[in-house]
């Protein structure tokens, strides 16, 4: 029964991919003004500064660049998402099953999105680097990615954490009337298509659970949520930071507790522990000290106070 009501929902995704398909090439010609991107309001606080820090042109610079170091992350994280989903279909038994169907449309929508992406990335100009890439992080970072690539469990668990964080970002950008205009476009068009990406993977997850072996369930349980936070820490990097003329490292490593920067942090993955703890994969009462310390929950999952 479960099974069945999972493929209906597959099958609904399916038609309602096929309802409007969105070229960004054609259907969202517009480009970025020259000042700011994002409101101060909104960023400052999610990057982890308080308002007094930069000059009204230092953040016309901090805006251009933290939007650049975002998408950036937003079109690797697609690229891993797409390699899961591949190897996914490549493994596959059935190639006729709705959700390999549905794997084929979101492969389509996301190569549209990193398609916008490069060309926002484009007219933000060259993005600083983030000053902790080097030989030794690539390494470890290769190795993360061919571990959420090859394990279902964690995969899907990585592309809810992946989608809800710019999700709510994206929400409050589009939302904001101080956002650009063509940013406020990008992101209303993204979290269209993403709300139908987020069904699917909260369909899946409770279903690859099933049959996940011992390495995987583990990963997920007690590795995930040290993937997740590093992901959202590094969306707007020490690099960012280092732009504007601030320390980059240490300013970066302050930004990290910066209670806009972890509030923002917990609203977007309490969702994912939710799907989580209604599919099985965690139990309530015995939630892990990594996701309790992510989400900022105790052990039965429920919040907590931040203060």
């Amino acid at each position: 029964m479960a099974q069945a009501t999972a493929t209906r929902r597959v099958e609904k995704l399916n038609n309602a991919s096929l309802a409007r398909i969105i070229d960004p090439d054609k259907d969202l010609p517009g480009a970025l003004g020259d000042g700011a991107v994002l409101p101060a309001d909104l960023l400052l606080p999610t990057a982890g500064l308080d308002e007094g820090v930069l000059t009204p042109e230092q953040y016309v610079t901090f805006s251009r660049q933290s939007l650049a170091a975002i998408t950036r992350s937003g079109l690797m994280f697609e690229a891993i998402l797409m390699a899961g989903f591949g190897l996914q279909i490549a493994r596959a038994d059935d190639f006729t099953d709705p959700r390999i169907t549905y794997l084929l449309h979101e492969l389509g929508e996301e190569t549209r999105h990193s398609r916008l992406f490069a060309r926002l990335l484009d007219q933000l100009g060259p993005a600083a680097p983030n000053p902790i890439d080097n030989w030794l992080t690539t390494q470890v970072s290769g190795r993360v990615i061919n571990q959420v690539i090859q394990n279902p469990a964690l995969l899907y668990t990585m592309v809810l954490a992946g989608e809800e964080i710019p999700d709510l970002l994206q929400k409050r950008a589009a939302e904001h009337p101080d956002t650009d205009p063509f940013v406020r476009e990008v992101n209303r068009y993204h979290r269209q298509e993403e709300a139908r990406h987020l069904a699917f993977a909260r369909t899946r997850l409770p279903e690859v659970w099933e049959s996940a072996g011992i390495v995987d369930k583990t990963l997920v349980r007690f590795v995930a949520p040290t993937f997740i936070r590093e992901m959202y820490e590094n969306m707007i990097h020490a690099g960012v930071f280092g732009s504007v003329g601030l320390p980059a490292m240490s300013t970066w490593q302050r930004a990290r507790n910066h209670p806009g920067r972890v509030q923002t942090r917990v609203d977007a993955t309490r969702p994912v522990l939710d799907v989580l703890l209604e599919a099985g994969a965690l139990e309530r009462g015995k939630v892990p000290s990594a996701w309790r310390g992510l989400c900022a929950v105790d052990p039965d999952g429920h919040p907590v106070d931040l203060t």
